[in-house]
């Protein structure tokens, strides 16, 4: 069983409202949000847009609920701008999450990214990057990751769909190019199955750089039809491409093993982007509770 006393469960708040589509879930408050995770039984969770800004503000807010910050997500942009446009940034961002006591940065690269282009099909117009791009977004992320480091943190990189890191090939690459002492990897079982790649073979090679879990499901009927379809990003998850763990077509149980064999130590967060009005967030958090629960004894 994984220890409780070295991994975390947390989820996100993008099952209760996305920050990407307002539609969906704009009418649920900060305050149901947080009270429904506690409620679920999670000890932490990562930011949203309805969040308050201020540390000190967040956390009188989350106090009641027992409810830590385990990251937040930072959009990078340096293969497609000047290097400083993101690094500025970013000290702010790192800032934040540092006041709130977080110990990991979630980054993702958003340069010619799709994946918030409402009508173009996530997997016939995926970006790329040449030897140029590897190159910027490589020394980009070492850069930061400095910064990190001095500051006790990690930056963890996000693969997703939609962007020029994707695929298991493209997270190889990754690797490859930057540091393991400055960029650190956060392990999606969601996207990497949806971009057809397998997580835990993922894990099995890069477990050592993994140092954040997003736990996320996927329907395989939907994934299919997402591709048939010509679908976007945003429109699969309309669709309901994404669910909680043990909902989909995951098998968890070989990742939660290999998760224990490494010796994993940080935050599992939940994360499946759904329509609120079609998935209940309460119920598919305590869903995704008791699966975790009776999977890993956390």
């Amino acid at each position: 069983m994984i220890d409780p006393k070295k991994v975390k469960l947390a989820i996100a708040p993008i099952g209760w409202t996305n920050d990407d589509m307002p539609e969906l879930g704009g009418e649920i408050s900060f305050e149901q949000c947080i009270s429904e995770m506690a409620e679920a039984g999670f000890q932490g969770c990562e930011v949203g847009s309805k969040y308050p800004k201020d540390p000190a503000e967040l956390k009188e807010a989350l106090a009641p609920y027992k409810l830590q910050i385990a990251s937040q997500w930072f959009s990078s942009f340096f293969t497609t701008k000047e290097l400083e446009e993101t690094v500025e940034p970013f000290k702010d961002h790192m800032n934040f999450l540092k006041a709130m006591g977080a110990k990991v940065i979630v980054i993702s690269e958003q340069g010619n990214s799709i994946q918030g282009q409402m009508d173009t099909p996530v997997f016939d117009n995926k970006p790329l990057l040449d030897d140029e791009g590897w190159d910027k977004l490589a020394q980009g992320l070492e850069t930061i990751g400095k910064l990190a480091v001095k500051n006790g943190m990690k930056i963890v990189y996000h693969h997703h769909m939609g962007t020029v890191v994707q695929t298991e090939d493209e997270v190889d690459i990754l690797m490859t190019k930057t540091d393991p002492k400055l960029v650190w990897l956060l392990l999606d079982t969601g996207h990497m199955y949806y971009s057809d790649g397998d997580p835990l073979a993922v894990l099995k090679r890069h477990g050592k750089r993994i140092a954040h879990v997003h736990l996320k499901d996927i329907r395989d009927d939907v994934k299919q039809r997402v591709k048939d379809e010509h679908m976007s990003f945003l429109q699969a998850v309309k669709e309901g491409v994404f669910t909680v763990p043990g909902d989909g077509v995951i098998d968890f149980a070989p990742i939660f093993n290999e998760l224990e064999r490494i010796k994993y130590e940080g935050w599992f967060v939940v994360e499946a982007e759904q329509d609120p009005e079609k998935a209940n967030p309460l119920e598919y958090a305590q869903k995704a509770r008791a699966y975790i629960k009776d999977q890993t004894g956390l």
